[in-house]
């Protein structure tokens, strides 16, 4: 089984599952919402793309690169994708990203709530150390503060990419 191997993580707002294809159609109907795929500045697959998208993921994961999850929001509808990324199992590092939401969650508490359940669960789940690049507000309103030192014996680094990145970030 790869490393991270997959979780079910809930919390108020949102519940993250591990990627199936049983999720295809909830995953259409939450990417037509807003027509996601039309955004010019991310990857988002089109409704007719779904299934090679759910390919994707779930191949990556087969080879321990990436650990996806379908997202739902507080209603328990489909709302979007997340993943853990560029997983480095011997250094126990992952990155939280390739992440796109339904138009009807965003800027809503499920983003926020998702980052902290998948840093939580890197930091606390998989035993890891408290090391990370913090991304911008999303993750400031989970809690995460960035001190900018990174200690020199870090077993884990739970990096976050978005356009803005801090040094080191705590719990």
């Amino acid at each position: 089984m790869p490393w991270p191997e997959p979780v079910t993580l809930r919390g108020e707002h949102a519940r993250l599952e591990p990627l199936s294809h049983d999720h295809h159609a909830g995953l259409v109907e939450a990417v037509k919402d807003g027509e996601l795929w039309k955004l010019w500045y991310t990857f988002v697959p089109t409704p007719e793309a779904m299934t090679k998208e759910i390919d994707r993921r779930l191949g990556l994961h087969k080879t321990g690169s990436m650990t996806p999850f379908t997202v739902y929001d507080a209603d328990g509808r489909i709302a979007g994708m997340t993943t853990y990324m560029n997983v480095d199992a011997a250094n126990r590092r992952v990155e939280i990203g390739s992440t796109w939401y339904a138009r009807r969650v965003q800027r809503t508490p499920l983003n926020t709530q998702c980052k902290l359940l998948l840093l939580a669960h890197a930091f606390e789940g998989l035993t890891a150390s408290r090391s990370s690049s913090a991304p911008t507000i999303s993750i400031n309103r989970a809690g995460v503060r960035s001190n900018g030192w990174v200690p020199s014996r870090t077993v884990f680094c739970a990096a976050i990419r978005l356009r803005r990145t801090a040094r080191c970030a705590t719990l």
